[in-house]
Order: C-alpha cells, then structure tokens, then sequence
C-alpha cells in the first residue's frame, strides 16, 4: 500500500477496517442463527402426529384411526376428510409409516400454524406464501409447513422419516 497517495491509503484502510467490521457482524448474525436453529433440532418437536397417526405406526393402525381411506394402497393411502382437508400416507415396505401430508384448502378448520408446528411465527415473503422446515434428528423426522400465495392459499403440512 506503500506506492498510494496518503488520502487513498487512509481511505482504503478505512474501508477495509468497515468490511473487516462488516464481517463480523454477518459472522454473529449466521452463528447465532446456527445456534437457535440446531438448538430447536435438538429439542423434541411440539408437532408429533396428526389426527394421532405418528411416524412408524403401522398401515393397520393408521387405518382404524382415520377409517376406510378413499384410496388404499401398499405404499400408500389417500385420505379425504373433508372437501378442505385431505390426508397422504406412506408406508414402508414393512407396512409402517414413513411419510405423513397433509393438505388444507382456503376455508379449511383447524390448520396448523407455524406457532403450533414450531413454537415459533414465520414471516410471510412478499406474495403471501410461507415455507419452513425443520429436521429433528432425535425424534428422526423432519417437518415442513408450506403454504401458497394467492386468495385460496393451500397449506400442506409434512412429516418424513430421515433416512439413516
């Protein structure tokens, strides 16, 4: 730096001081973010089944809880609750629960909020439409909540076991 004016040397030392600050600041910022987010990954989910079907339940099990589903299969159930709120089991090839989606249309009762699945709001993004996932590795699935832009948002709520 030795080969600058005076001026632009005590400016670029400056600015490089302000980036050095800078970076810092998005280092404590990220970290911190770290920390809450893999201590809430460390902590057991407040969301643990739906309409008391759980990951690793059995197909038999699934279906005396929620009744005849609207389409049976193998790997997989459709379930219809109502014309808002529909219902997506996968199985296994052990006949036991991997995945649970469920989806609610506009006008649907009793969807889950964010505050409920996480204990925590989230902000929207500008068009309306929401999006988090959290993985809880102790209790060996993750959950999303997502839901769509527009006047009839759909909000679709998902579990899945991790793969080891």
């Amino acid at each position: 730096m030795n080969h600058f004016p005076d001026a632009l040397r005590t400016r670029l030392t400056q600015g490089l001081a302000l980036i050095a600050v800078i970076c810092v600041a998005l280092t404590s910022q990220v970290s911190g973010q770290t920390e809450k987010a893999s201590a809430l990954q460390d902590e057991a989910p407040l969301f643990q089944e739906y309409r008391g079907v759980r990951i690793g339940m059995a197909a038999g099990e699934v279906r005396k809880k929620l009744g005849d589903p609207a389409d049976k299969g193998e790997e997989q159930d459709f379930f219809i609750f109502s014309e808002n709120e529909t219902a997506q089991i996968v199985y296994d090839k052990s006949k036991m629960v991997t995945a649970i989606s469920f989806d609610f249309l506009n006008g649907a009762r009793d969807v889950p909020t964010p505050l409920i699945l996480f204990g925590a709001e989230i902000e929207a993004k500008p068009d309306g439409s929401m999006y988090k996932m959290v993985r809880y590795p102790k209790a060996g699935y993750w959950l999303s909540f997502n839901r769509t832009s527009g006047d009839s948002p759909l909000t679709t709520v998902t579990m899945q076991k991790l793969e080891p």
